[in-house]
């Protein structure tokens, strides 16, 4: 395995703790949606960074050479695929997966600022 593999193994389980965390955060304290059980919150949380991930490290960058486009394309295109996933898993409203996707990316992004 490459260093560049094993960094995004370290990137994958950074983004999968900070995100599940944020999103039970955001679902059970800040939005109140005590009836949505955990399970579902936590295979939410962790089948959207299973399905954006792998794309953002391996597929992006052979079409974006640019940092800064790819930076903003990819977290941009992140967001909205893992809104989708939260809108249909979590059954909420679109406005707010958009803002729970928003904010777990954002903390994940940030956290992975900091730790790498």
């Amino acid at each position: 395995m490459s260093g560049y593999e094993i960094l995004f193994l370290k990137a994958l389980l950074v983004t999968i703790s900070v995100e599940v965390l944020v999103l039970f955060v955001l679902i059970k304290a800040i939005f109140k949606k005590n009836q949505l059980n955990n399970t579902i919150i936590l295979f939410a949380g962790v089948v959207a960074s299973f399905a954006t991930l792998p794309y953002l490290w391996f597929v992006l960058p052979y079409f974006l050479s640019n940092r800064i486009a790819y930076i903003v394309i990819g977290e941009l295109s992140v967001v909205l695929i893992e809104s989708l996933i939260y809108f249909f898993v979590l059954k909420t409203k679109y406005t707010y997966s958009l803002l729970i996707s928003t904010i777990c990316n954002l903390c994940s992004f940030l956290s992975g600022l900091i730790l790498f």
